[in-house]
């Protein structure tokens, strides 16, 4: 078999919060050949992330940057970062104050983190991703393991709560969001690899490689790769949406 030649030197995974980014993050990262990925410049997070990079600060500056780099690229060649619409405008803002003169976000984009493969994770189900981010929000388990156990708890455990007004709310943040992504990368003429929730679900390691092909990677990789998230949808979920849609359509 002829050697895939490496295409890109970055891959930017473009999201939004509760549609299957960590399952995917895992998924790059467990290849060893398409970076590190993770959410370094949200904003939630800057502390931890300068801490773990030892860094006196948690501002997106120069020395900021090139650690993030260091952490997304590894071994791998490849640097991955997951990136959430609410908070890529401050993003591009660092950006350009680190890297002056360039004249749109993608040339920003690309004399940070070279050239770079765009991928589009989005959840068609809006009223689904809007229970599963209510409902982390509310209980405080944001992800669990393949086995079912807790893997990153942000707050003591507490009751779910049904809330039509904030399901309404979430709905129309995460359809802005989605949409936010899909202007901007038309505006820009930039077509991503796109991956859908369901596909991702259904069978990861196939929307796995067809990252990997794009990014220049061999495809076969994904076959080798764990899968380490599990899901958190329960009946309970499925009730809420179906109380919702309900509720909305009356």
């Amino acid at each position: 078999m002829a050697a895939i030649r490496l295409m890109y030197q970055s891959l930017i995974l473009c999201s939004a919060p509760r549609s299957g980014s960590t399952l995917l993050c895992d998924l790059l990262s467990g290849t060893g050949v398409a970076g590190n990925p993770h959410s370094f410049f949200r904003r939630e997070s800057l502390a931890e992330y300068a801490e773990e990079f030892g860094l006196p600060a948690p501002v997106i500056d120069e020395t900021y940057l090139d650690a993030a780099i260091r952490e997304g690229t590894g071994d791998t060649g490849i640097f991955g970062v997951r990136i959430m619409w609410e908070t890529f405008g401050e993003l591009d803002a660092a950006l350009d104050r680190i890297h002056p003169g360039f004249p749109d976000a993608p040339a920003r984009l690309e004399r940070a983190f070279g050239k770079t493969l765009f991928v589009h994770l989005s959840r068609s189900d809006k009223v689904a991703q809007a229970i599963s981010y209510l409902k982390a929000q509310q209980t405080g388990l944001w992800h669990r393991f393949a086995d079912g156990s807790e893997r990153e708890r942000m707050a003591p455990p507490r009751p779910a709560e049904y809330d039509p007004a904030q399901l309404a709310d979430l709905v129309a943040r995460l359809t802005a969001a989605d949409a936010g992504w899909r202007d901007w990368l038309a505006e820009h003429g930039i077509e991503p690899v796109r991956v859908d929730y369901d596909d991702l679900s259904r069978d990861p390691r196939a929307e796995l490689a067809k990252v990997l092909l794009a990014l220049g990677r061999d495809p076969a990789i994904a076959e080798r790769v764990e899968i380490r998230a599990g899901k958190l949808a329960d009946a309970e979920s499925a009730a809420w949406a179906e109380r919702y849609r309900r509720e909305v359509s009356s």
